[in-house]
């Protein structure tokens, strides 16, 4: 093997007998931990660092907690150490960079995801439950629906389990609540927000009808009984063909009798603001609860 065979991703040991000196290796790689590399070639991206980790980790372990989530496409930071499970009983890997949980993981807990060990969407949201508030859960949790990675009835039989673990109280009060509607973090936070509030619970993705009963557009969150609507406001917005076919969109609602409120980035600090219009305006339109 030549230094030019190493591939991305590499231990000390495919580098020893790829022959490359000790400066070499210096140059090339970046040290995820003891004995692993990513080669300055490629993006020191997630990915790329659990799979030069997993080749020194010991049998059976997964990648999880925030690490998992965020592998699987969660919107949560996969802030280092990199979060790696293991069974009760096997190695715990003392090693920089990476920090060791001990889990019992049956079949169905752990997946195989691009190459690379993972607690399944299930246990990962388990775990998270016991270190992100509410509202940040129930986005990981729809983030995860969404993507193919969770249902309710892989979700209901990991939970069944879960007696005693730390989190669990959380996860089965919230798990009724995801849905692979929600199209982003930030309507979710709004819509767990609303409904923890005690207003009535929004329908996600609401669908706008016409005389007909035809439905011509949907609304993010919103109650037809009231026709009253939420919309949240990315910066994918703000691009001109988007802005003209989100102008023609809230036209058509109002035309129509609905009431849209929209709400941007600045208002997921100001959760409370968004509650109080949105308790107005159904109000406004004659709703009691």
């Amino acid at each position: 093997m030549t230094p030019l065979e190493l591939p991305p991703v590499y231990t000390h040991v495919q580098a020893h007998a790829a022959g490359l000196t000790r400066a070499q290796l210096r140059d090339d790689g970046v040290r995820v931990t003891r004995g692993a590399y990513v080669s300055r070639a490629v993006p020191l991206a997630l990915e790329n660092a659990c799979a030069a980790a997993s080749a020194v980790l010991p049998p059976g372990a997964a990648f999880s907690h925030r690490t998992a989530a965020a592998l699987l496409g969660a919107p949560v930071r996969p802030d280092w150490p990199l979060a790696v499970s293991v069974p009760p009983g096997a190695p715990r890997p003392e090693r920089a960079r990476i920090r060791t949980h001990v889990r019992r993981l049956d079949g169905d807990d752990v997946v195989s995801h691009r190459e690379l060990l993972l607690t399944s969407g299930a246990q990962t949201w388990l775990d998270l439950a016991a270190v992100l508030p509410a509202g940040e859960l129930v986005a990981v949790g729809d983030a995860l629906h969404r993507a193919g990675h969770l249902d309710a009835a892989r979700l209901d039989a990991r939970l069944h389990r879960a007696a005693g673990i730390r989190g669990v109280v959380l996860a089965r009060s919230l798990a009724p609540l995801l849905t692979p509607l929600a199209a982003s973090r930030p309507e979710s936070l709004v819509r767990y927000a609303l409904i923890s509030s005690g207003l009535p619970a929004p329908t996600v993705q609401v669908p706008v009808t016409d005389r007909w009963g035809h439905e011509v557009v949907h609304a993010d969150l919103g109650w037809a009984r009231w026709k009253v609507a939420l919309e949240y406001e990315g910066r994918q917005h703000a691009e001109r063909d988007q802005f003209g076919r989100d102008i023609d969109r809230y036209s058509l609602m109002a035309a129509d009798g609905w009431l849209v409120l929209r709400f941007a980035a600045r208002h997921l600090t100001r959760l409370d603001t968004v509650v109080h219009r949105a308790g107005a305006a159904l109000q406004s339109r004659g709703a009691r609860w």
